[in-house]
């Protein structure tokens, strides 16, 4: 007889990398211990190795245990890191074949890639509203701060770019209380973190009452 063996919670992986990656890179963004403007390549070992590979084995991971929508947000933020390292690191020739074109052709080039995923995170909101209140908090923040990066991108006004820097820390911090909040319990500590569902009381009373549709209808 097959046994398989049971998976453990990947969601405190993949938020508290997506969490740190994004804490330093909106360091840098809001001008926060260094001079604003100063060059973000320190994120790049981030973006490749924590927020890249150890995001987007938490989202391989969430396909694993049948989490389609942790699945999909982890494994394509994952590689929203990696492609962003890409563009940073020299090896691969993005900055310097834009910056051959000029400056405006580098912030707008910058500006449609942010453009793509506050589209993107968007979408994912929309599929938070019904989740909890942390989950739904999360993608309205990091919605926000892409708008604001996509925007000081295109209009080249970096203090527009340090709001987003901002509105980032708060995300990193919001994602961080996720994890926290998945990982902190009972079992384990003397306390746990609250996370209040979003979900309406009838929809998780037919979820775990199976005769409530029945009364309902009678």
């Amino acid at each position: 007889m097959t046994q398989f063996r049971k998976f453990a919670n990947p969601a405190p992986l993949g938020l508290s990398a997506f969490a740190l990656t994004t804490f330093v890179l909106s360091l840098h963004n809001g001008g926060i211990g260094q001079k604003l403007g100063s060059p973000p390549n320190v994120v790049v070992g981030l973006a490749f190795f924590y927020g890249g590979l150890c995001q987007l084995l938490a989202g391989m991971w969430e396909f694993a245990v049948g989490n389609t929508f942790g699945a999909t947000a982890f494994s394509s933020y994952a590689g929203f890191w990696m492609a962003y390292a890409a563009i940073l690191k020299p090896d691969y020739g993005v900055l310097d074949a834009l910056s051959k074109a000029g400056t405006t052709t580098t912030q707008h080039a910058l500006g449609i890639f942010l453009l793509g995923w506050v589209i993107m995170t968007f979408i994912f909101l929309l599929a938070t509203l019904r989740t909890n209140l942390g989950m739904c908090l999360l993608f309205a923040f990091l919605d926000i701060t892409f708008i604001l990066l996509c925007a000081g991108e295109w209009t080249g006004r970096p203090h527009v770019t340090q709001a987003g820097g901002y509105f980032g820390l708060f995300t990193a911090l919001i994602a961080w209380y996720n994890a926290a909040a998945d990982l902190i319990g009972h079992h384990n500590s003397y306390f746990a973190l609250p996370n209040p569902s979003l979900v309406p009381n009838s929809a998780r009373r037919a979820v775990n009452d199976p005769d409530y549709k029945t009364e309902e209808a009678e």
